[in-house]
């Protein structure tokens, strides 16, 4: 199986695994760090609030379910942790949980003649995140996104 096969797979079933437990799963990298192979899961709880009890927990389940399945090609390190404060927002849930804090926006395609933006998350309307910025509301299509994260003053 190649590299990006498996990583789907690892995804789809690490991802299903985690709804059935009510946690959603932010990211999953998997990688070389070094000379160790590391797959690095990034979990939360839907509203919010994982601790490092929930991770250690995850971490137990999510081994014991990849020796189950035999999916796993090479020896490897897993890591499963919280995102935390400076995680990046991908998604509408993402977002959705940010809503009346600040982010700062990196879009691939200029949204009004810019290509960053920073404001306050006031909703999410269907493909689009509607930001606060001073005085003016403006509309960011999720699909000009190329990476946002939280502002932590």
């Amino acid at each position: 199986m190649d590299r990006q096969t498996l990583i789907e797979e690892l995804r789809g079933m690490i991802q299903e695994f985690l709804i059935r437990n009510q946690f959603d799963l932010v990211d999953l990298i998997y990688r070389y760090e070094g000379r160790d192979l590391c797959l690095r899961i990034l979990v939360d709880k839907p509203e919010g609030g994982i601790t490092l009890e929930d991770c250690a927990h995850l971490n137990k389940e999510v081994s014991l379910l990849l020796d189950e399945k035999d999916i796993m090609q090479q020896k490897y390190i897993l890591e499963v942790s919280s995102p935390g404060l400076d995680r990046p927002l991908k998604t509408k849930t993402d977002f959705s949980r940010c809503i009346n804090r600040r982010a700062k926006f990196f879009l691939n395609e200029a949204v009004q003649g810019r290509w960053e933006w920073e404001g306050l998350i006031q909703q999410i309307e269907n493909d689009s995140i509607i930001i606060e910025t001073g005085d003016v509301n403006v509309k960011l299509p999720l699909s000009k996104i190329a990476k946002a994260k939280q502002v932590i003053l």
